[in-house]
């Protein structure tokens, strides 16, 4: 079975966001764990999570996916907003409890004219000091696209965040279809090579979810701007090979791309037709 779902407002809780994945053919979603642009987070309404628990059984929703806000940069240069990232990934792991066994997201980060081996340093550090061995998420670096001093960029840069974590068991990798695309790993060309690059780099054990967006940009653009499924550079027989292939077919997919809730749907519509059973 497919699993694939698209992000959804958190604004009205967890029950609310299984029951739109559900109105709209998905059976997982994403949501941010506040504000994308930062701030606090809503408190956790208990009852909201007990009737979200309740649902999600009835319904077939599982591996949710909270992403970590835009503004959580974990190697910037300045202090402060290093401090930001600390608190709020310290706080969005205490809450993602709630919901055992679940996905964590983010976007490692711009080192800012530090350099990359400086910026992978920073977010080593980072997660050494939030990740904590009784937590029963898994916390998911992002592949980017490698727009301006992002980190993040090559499966290297990401394996050597991994490489310097105490704790790497509690560590997987988001593989996201635009990013890598305009990063210059050719996914529509070949993807097994991707694939096994991938695998041969960082572990096949890694990847746990799949950003699943076309591109409004050509091959190696590093732009990061998503299109909606078909109507980009990457197109719809690459994404029927990339939710087939044998080392994805059985992860959770969540679209990012630019659609309102019936596009949502369509898209939702046309990958589970794509899917071989």
């Amino acid at each position: 079975m497919l699993t694939i779902g698209c992000h959804l407002s958190s604004s009205k809780g967890y029950l609310n966001m299984a029951e739109t994945a559900v109105s709209i053919g998905a059976d997982t979603f994403q949501f941010f764990t506040r504000n994308p642009r930062g701030g606090k987070a809503k408190a956790i309404d208990e009852e909201d999570i007990r009737n979200f628990h309740k649902y999600s059984r009835e319904h077939g929703i599982h591996t949710i996916l909270a992403h970590a806000p835009y503004t959580l940069n974990a190697c910037s240069a300045d202090e402060s907003i290093r401090e930001f990232a600390l608190n709020t990934m310290t706080d969005d792991l205490r809450r993602m409890e709630y919901t055992p066994g679940q996905l964590y997201n983010f976007h490692p980060g711009s080192h800012v004219k530090q350099g990359a081996e400086r910026g992978i340093e920073l977010i080593a550090e980072l997660l050494n000091r939030v990740l904590y061995p009784e937590m029963t998420t898994t916390v998911l670096l992002e592949t980017m696209a490698g727009k301006g001093s992002e980190v993040g960029r090559s499966f290297e840069e990401i394996r050597s965040i991994i490489d310097r974590c105490e704790l790497s068991e509690k560590l997987g990798v988001c593989l996201d279809t635009c990013h890598v695309y305009d990063a210059g790993y050719d996914i529509v060309g070949d993807l097994d090579g991707v694939i096994d690059e991938f695998d041969r780099i960082i572990g096949i054990d890694r990847l746990k979810a799949v950003h699943i967006n076309d591109s409004k940009n050509p091959f190696a653009s590093h732009k990061d701007r998503h299109e909606k499924i078909g109507e980009g550079y990457i197109g719809t027989e690459a994404f029927e090979r990339v939710i087939n292939h044998p080392a994805m077919r059985e992860l959770p997919f969540y679209l990012e791309t630019p659609n309102e809730l019936d596009g949502y749907a369509g898209e939702i519509s046309l990958l589970k037709g794509l899917y071989r059973h």
